[in-house]
């Protein structure tokens, strides 16, 4: 009977508890940082950088990488969530995309084997930004954070 009441008392807990409260009490928070580049052919149209040493990654956790795209009216940064699919001006596709591991991430230029790398413009390839964040898996099962959504995955970074 004693099990029935504790088991009764924490399901009360619980369902009175929406889903951001219990992530948002919860200690963990997403880290984030960002990188401007340039995806040259010498280098493969890839680069790949250090995962700054005061960013705590564990397996558990997803890497999510944003491209930034633009600048709206307002002045207001645009970021697409990576893999990031980009259509030339001749009818051609390449997709911005990124692996990672402990301790790099590399941003590269992914296409088919048909694609043309003579079509991609400067724009394309020079000063592109990426924002890399680590967010712990929990955040990501909750439901709670939209990871297309930059703004609001934002809003859990330290």
């Amino acid at each position: 009977m004693k099990r029935l009441l504790t088991f009764i008392f924490l399901m009360t807990l619980v369902t009175n508890c929406t889903r951001e409260e219990i992530i948002q009490e919860s200690l963990f928070a997403a880290q984030s940082f960002e990188r401007t580049i340039n995806l040259v052919e010498s280098n493969n149209f890839e680069a790949t950088f250090e995962i700054p040493s005061n960013i705590e990654l564990l397996e558990s956790d997803m890497v999510l990488v944003y491209h930034l795209v633009g600048v709206d009216n307002e002045g207001f940064d645009i970021w697409r969530l990576m893999p990031d699919t980009v259509f030339t001006n001749d009818g051609q596709q390449f997709q911005y995309n990124f692996e990672h591991n402990f301790d790099f991430v590399t941003v590269f230029i992914e296409a088919p084997s048909t694609f043309d790398f003579n079509s991609l413009l400067p724009g394309d390839t020079l000063d592109q930004t990426f924002r890399i964040v680590v967010l712990p898996v929990d955040f990501f099962n909750s439901g709670v954070v939209d990871v297309n959504n930059m703004n609001d995955v934002m809003q859990y970074v330290q």
